[in-house]
């Protein structure tokens, strides 16, 4: 059975070269094949420009497709692999599109797995986590109110005045300032049209607590039943959302009035302008360290007392071997697919797996990757 890696991006690159350096039988695809030999030309010669027509010749049953390309290639790569009796492997968000070829899938007896990154990715695996931690404890019971948080952020290891970097094109960050949330705040629905109309503080439970600016991102409803929230609970909160670096919603105050204002072809064109500005002024320099910033929390309050209360926390930085986004974004992603190729996960399409053994197993791997890791208890 044969890997098929699309892309070689800056995220791609370390989960990459730990399946070849296994052994792993892997073709790597890439637009530009002089790229791809500069990320793993010392470990591989078999580098091919990526073509749907030839990839299309080159799968076989049984083979794994992977897309670290642009979003829109991800539900056409994963159609290609259905076609061929193939599996498919993605760390983005589960579109519709993606989400409608489910049956196929499961007819054909196969994985269709996303959201196995980073945000989104570990943060599942500590959700899922914690909340069987939960629903198994002699706390639970349908009279409390749960609070769950899950915020992260790729911030810079030491600030700068934009108070943020870019380690990849700035277009996707800026384009996502213009969409609306939905999450769940004192027990009701939470709808915001812009992230800065609902920046609040966070204090994260380092070993030194830090307080960061989080506002929620996307709409978090859908992973109520995702991570299995029981019926009968009450939610208080629930919010899955973005970490910044304090002082980032004034250093880019500017940039949120002028978003505001764009619209049509000249608004999208003068994005693209930002986002070239922006990483020309603001990305990482060579061996400069990112750092990643994640905390998955749970807590359950019974007469406006806590009666449960853990959240995971990670924090992460660049080395010498690369930048702490890379490793967290690629490495998760090649742990699902070697559970594709050993037949741990079922048929279907589905996210970061829930199924228990596989989450401890994968959390053990990802404290490697992590300068810290941890469950805080609070009730501790």
């Amino acid at each position: 059975m044969t890997i098929h890696w699309c892309g070689t991006g800056l995220s791609a690159i370390p989960g990459l070269r730990r399946l070849i350096k296994a052994g792993h039988d892997v073709v790597v695809w890439n637009r530009t094949v002089n790229k791809a030999r500069e990320s793993v030309g010392d470990i591989t010669h078999n580098l091919r420009v990526f073509d749907k027509d030839i990839l299309r010749s080159d799968l076989s049953a049984g083979d794994v497709v992977v897309s670290m390309l642009p979003g829109e290639w991800h539900v056409p790569l994963a159609e290609l692999a259905i076609s061929k009796g193939a599996h498919f492997v993605s760390s983005s968000y589960i579109a519709p599109e993606m989400r409608a070829l489910d049956a196929r899938a499961k007819q054909a007896g196969l994985v269709l797995i996303n959201e196995v990154g980073l945000d989104p990715g570990i943060d599942h695996l500590m959700a899922h986590k914690l909340i069987e931690e939960y629903r198994t404890s002699d706390a639970n019971t349908s009279e409390n109110a749960l609070s769950f948080q899950s915020y992260c952020g790729g911030i810079p290891k030491f600030a700068n005045p934009f108070r943020y970097k870019f380690s990849w094109s700035p277009l996707g960050v800026l384009k996502a300032l213009r969409s609306p949330s939905k999450s769940i705040r004192d027990f009701e629905e939470f709808k915001v049209n812009r992230p800065w109309d609902a920046i609040s503080s966070y204090n994260a439970p380092l070993p030194e607590t830090e307080t960061f600016e989080v506002y929620p991102n996307r709409d978090s409803l859908p992973f109520m039943e995702q991570y299995r929230f029981a019926d009968d609970w009450k939610v208080k909160e629930f919010v899955r959302g973005t970490l910044r670096l304090n002082g980032w919603a004034d250093a880019w105050k500017g940039v949120f009035e002028e978003i505001e204002t764009l619209a049509g072809p000249q608004g999208e064109a003068r994005l693209k302008e930002m986002s070239d500005k922006f990483w020309k002024e603001n990305s990482y320099d060579e061996g400069e360290p990112d750092r990643v910033v994640m905390c998955v929390g749970l807590k359950a309050e019974k007469d406006d007392q806590t009666v449960w209360h853990k959240t995971y926390v990670m924090d992460a930085w660049g080395d010498e071997y690369g930048t702490a986004m890379a490793r967290l974004v690629s490495y998760p992603l090649s742990f699902a697919i070697e559970a594709v190729l050993e037949e741990k996960l079922s048929p279907g399409l589905s996210a970061a797996p829930d199924n228990l053994e596989l989450v401890s197993d994968w959390l053990s791997k990802i404290s490697e990757l992590a300068q810290h890791l941890e469950i805080v208890d609070h009730r501790i």
